[in-house]
């Protein structure tokens, strides 16, 4: 496998916070606790252990153990959730959707920085155990952002009403499913697989938090990873007095709204990721997840007759805790709260918005966890390695906007020269002794002077652009050939880990697949890895 790297700043596709936070912007470091370099865990490990209690611990690996009940977990798996007991174990965790067949290929990426990182910590620090994990969304409600996956250039769609978290959905409607990606997968050994895994996950299982948990185990299960449902009453049970300071102080609101304010203030405009409510919880039951709202010390359960005083509030909350479901504000807090965490690995969009939350957990007294942009890779297979090497192509050019990605290749391969910088340049310095003559002579006259200067300037760069068109069509055919590669790495100009399935490189490379990947994205990268299998 060939690897190569470019700068995530350089991809285009990454926003300027996380930029400026991959370059450890003074200006952002009041807004995180520690960066993410190995010299820094040390530090982290000693504030999360003085913050951790051991009777959560024991909360945290019963409730585990039986959320496992009857999961084929390997001996890796076990040893990392009966090691959660114990005070010199932590873990680095990944948060995910329950997207449908694990949804875009990032999926895998975010996972397997996970488990990179808890590898490479095992072996710089001695003694103490690091246990990968994945946190399962099973509480979110937007069902129309998982219900489907690509395959193939096909959108293969599951059907369904739905409301609620996502996580008890039953997975009744997935066999017509099953049956349209069994056609579109063919018949190859590795077809089969992927059949038999989509078959023994959704349709042998009674939800999705079941069928998601199984797939996850499958894929990852060698690698000790421990999968983790935060719908879960022994685990919700510790959340219990920040759930009461939300509903009664607005703790969580006040804290973060200040961080915006704060954020929103730099030079930089980062804008707002996510505004908080007063109160950031759901209620939720079967079939409802809807936002709990305060109005004259009374409680609402939004767009649903059910209602509470404050002394009912309180003991719903006493009396069942999985009722209140954190958002997207809250749910960070919540995992930090349960698991003796020191890195959180999500996407750009996710940490911008963890960026925000700092204030809160100083608030509440919860350690900050390191924040760590997970690994991204454009994965290239031999052919298509292949067709670029044979256009000689850049692979950074790759990531460039189709048309200045087109126009840079017309230029770079053109028999003639189709920039005019030269003529621009002695074009002005003809225009620098028209100035002094006209400051020598009448100052009125400079207007008339700078008004031709744009004209013709002007001018140049209409031909330039004429004699581009003209060298496109007359190199159509090399045009056409760089295009389909682009939109083929980059398919409906996106990047490849945010449209496509694993089961679309699973096809090809099978069970190589995910351990390739294991051990070629590094733990830590500032890069976007090029992966040339």
């Amino acid at each position: 496998m060939k690897i190569d790297g470019i700068p995530f700043k350089q991809t285009g596709y990454f926003s300027k916070i996380m930029c400026d936070y991959l370059e450890e912007s003074e200006a952002l470091k009041p807004f995180y606790n520690r960066f993410p370099a190995f010299e820094n865990f040390e530090a982290q490990i000693i504030e999360k252990q003085k913050n951790f209690p051991k009777s959560s611990r024991v909360i945290l690996s019963e409730a585990l153990d039986q959320q496992y009940t009857g999961i084929d977990a390997s001996e890796a798996t076990k040893s990392n959730i009966h090691s959660l007991k114990e005070e010199n174990t932590f873990t680095v965790v990944t948060g995910h959707q329950l997207n449908l067949f694990t949804g875009p290929l990032y999926f895998l990426y975010k996972i397997i920085a996970t488990i990179n990182l808890t590898t490479a910590l095992k072996a710089k620090h001695t003694g103490l155990n690091f246990v990968p994990v994945y946190w399962m969304a099973t509480e979110d409600h937007d069902f129309e952002e998982i219900n489907y996956f690509n395959l193939n250039g096909k959108k293969i769609q599951w059907n369904k009403e739905a409301s609620g978290g996502v996580g008890r959905l039953d997975t009744h409607g997935l066999e017509l499913l099953s049956e349209t990606l069994a056609a579109e997968l063919g018949g190859s050994k590795n077809a089969e697989y992927l059949k038999t895994l989509f078959t023994n996950a959704y349709l042998n299982h009674a939800n999705l938090t079941e069928a998601t948990r199984f797939l996850a185990n499958e894929l990852f299960k060698d690698y000790g990873l421990v999968i983790i449902d935060g719908d879960d009453v022994a685990l919700k049970r510790l959340l219990i007095p920040y759930v009461k300071s939300d509903l009664l102080e607005e703790k969580s609101f006040k804290a973060v709204t200040k961080s915006i304010e704060a954020l929103t203030a730099l030079p930089e405009n980062y804008g707002v990721q996510v505004n908080p409510r007063e109160i950031n919880y759901f209620y939720l039951v079967d079939g409802v997840r809807e936002r709990i709202i305060e109005q004259h010390g009374a409680y609402f359960v939004n767009d649903t007759k059910i209602s509470f005083t404050k002394d009912e509030v309180l003991r719903e909350l006493e009396n069942h805790p999985e009722r209140f479901s954190p958002n997207v504000v809250c749910r960070p807090l919540y995992q930090e709260v349960i698991l003796p965490n020191l890195c959180y690995i999500g996407g750009g969009g996710e940490l911008a918005y963890w960026l925000e939350l700092k204030a809160y957990f100083d608030a509440v007294g919860v350690t900050f966890p390191m924040l760590l942009l997970r690994n991204s890779a454009l994965l290239i297979t031999g052919k298509q390695g292949e067709k670029i090497a044979k256009l000689d192509l850049k692979i950074s050019d790759l990531f460039l906007k189709q048309n200045s990605f087109i126009n840079k290749r017309i230029r770079a391969i053109s028999n003639i020269d189709i920039d005019f910088s030269p003529q621009k340049e002695l074009l002005k310095v003809q225009f620098e002794a028209l100035y002094d003559l006209a400051t020598q002579t009448d100052e009125t006259f400079l207007g008339a002077v700078k008004a031709q200067e744009v004209k013709q300037i002007k001018g140049l760069e209409h031909l330039e652009k004429r004699l581009l068109k003209a060298q496109k069509r007359k190199l159509k055919d090399h045009v056409i050939r760089i295009t389909e590669i682009q939109n083929d790495l980059f398919p409906n100009k996106s990047l490849q880990e945010r449209q496509q399935n694993f089961s679309q490189f699973y096809l090809e490379y099978g069970d190589k697949l995910i351990p390739a990947l294991v051990e070629n994205l590094k733990p830590l990268s500032k890069d976007f890895e090029i992966l040339m299998f």
